[in-house]
């Protein structure tokens, strides 16, 4: 006892008890402060009645917006009272209940209030009856996770789900919302899928190609004529296994061999003796020497130039890498590189304009084209590089401005 020194509280609580030190005996410490102070009691709680705890279950919804339960703590208009102790005498009987009751029961009987506890049983007909109801408002079937049952105020797909799986409500145990839909209404089930067979698949692959013009791949979307069905689910269960398939291929990989389809992860290797060859073909077939951007290999079906010149960089397909089309034509054919020109300067430049003026009688300007005698090289080009200082020249200039200091000494 503070301030006392000797005292302590339970000694005073078995003199109140016993009558010892001059008390009178039968009162103890809590009562003696319930009597004088005013201070609850826990040993001698007032009695309950239904009727007080319905007023006490009524004020909690109106400020609440819920009806209360075990979990909801303090009563907020009983001070020390929980909802836990009142549903405790509920069910247990004390303090002038007779017990046997709960406080979800009590709700529902009195309140309407939905007893989880005690839910009504269901039946595989009355889901079906909801499941159609809700594919007619919605376009869609339900599933475990489509939220609550439209109509039915309490009932949410998830639970009636687990009541499937677990055996709940008077249902039978080891189905659940998928694999009914799927027995009685034909409802496509991800999780229980057909197996599949490279049969099949090759029959949805040649319609897909008749009626699109293209065979499919891993991202063409929707199998046609295969509802639910989708080409990179397919590609999967080729390449993982699953759905009857024993996995190790691919969708490239079965039309690669069973079609003949270019299969563009599995390209043959190339070898720069080669690509010399088709870059010849193509320089005698068109004129002009092919770059990346040329399309095709001629007469070399599936083979593009643009694909040619990313193996050349990156060192696909035996490629050593760090090279390109244009790099490799310029070392082994000669062929100019516009993307590895050599530089320039002023002198040489003024050679080429000096040039120009003998032969046209016109000084030369951006749109005058090629610079007479030197393939490959373009006014508009040599403008540029003085303006903005490439190849090798300062920048900060133009044919132009260079024509004005320079020409009266030409």
């Amino acid at each position: 006892m503070l301030g006392e020194p000797g005292e302590k509280w339970g000694n005073i609580n078995a003199a109140l008890i016993k009558g010892l030190r001059g008390l009178p005996r039968g009162s103890s410490l809590a009562q003696l402060l319930a009597e004088k102070r005013g201070v609850r009691n826990v040993q001698a709680l007032p009695d309950f009645t239904v009727e007080r705890i319905l007023q006490w279950t009524d004020i909690h919804r109106q400020k609440t917006g819920e009806w209360p339960n075990v979990n909801s703590g303090d009563v907020t208009s009983a001070p020390g009272e929980k909802w836990m102790n009142i549903h405790l005498a509920l069910y247990v009987g004390g303090r002038g209940l007779p017990g046997g009751s709960s406080l979800a029961q009590l709700l529902a009987e009195e309140r309407g209030v939905r007893n989880r506890g005690d839910l009504p049983s269901l039946t595989e007909e009355q889901i079906l009856k909801w499941s159609e109801a809700h594919y007619q408002q919605t376009g869609n079937w339900p599933k475990s996770t489509s939220g609550d049952v439209l109509g039915e105020p309490g009932e949410k797909w998830g639970n009636i789900n687990a009541a499937l799986i677990q055996g709940l409500r008077g249902l039978p145990c080891g189905s659940s919302l998928a694999q009914l839909l799927a027995e009685k209404r034909g409802v496509r089930n991800v999780k229980a899928l057909p197996d599949l067979t490279v049969q099949q698949i090759l029959k949805w692959v040649d319609a897909h190609n008749q009626k699109t013009g293209e065979w499919p791949n891993a991202t063409s979307g929707d199998v046609l004529g295969a509802p639910g069905e989708k080409w990179m689910n397919i590609h999967l269960a080729l390449y993982a296994g699953g759905r009857g398939l024993p996995g190790g291929s691919s969708l490239a990989q079965l039309l690669a061999e069973e079609r003949g389809v270019r299969n563009r992860g599995d390209l043959p290797s190339l070898t720069e003796e080669q690509i010399l060859k088709w870059s010849e073909a193509h320089y005698q077939q068109t004129g002009n020497w092919p770059k990346s951007t040329s399309g095709d290999v001629l007469g070399e079906p599936g083979e593009k130039w643009v694909n040619i010149n990313s193996a050349l960089d990156r060192g696909h397909r035996g490629l050593p890498g760090k090279s390109s089309l244009a790099q490799l034509l310029q070392n082994k054919r000669g062929v100019k590189n516009h993307l590895a020109l050599s530089d320039l300067t002023v002198e040489q430049i003024l050679k080429w304009v000096t040039a120009h003026h003998h032969k046209t009688g016109d000084w030369p300007r951006v749109a005058s084209g090629d610079v007479l005698d030197t393939p490959d090289e373009k006014w508009r080009n040599i403008d540029n590089a003085l303006r903005y200082g490439l190849r090798g020249l300062p920048g900060g200039s133009s044919l132009a401005k260079l024509l004005a200091e320079k020409r009266k000494t030409l």
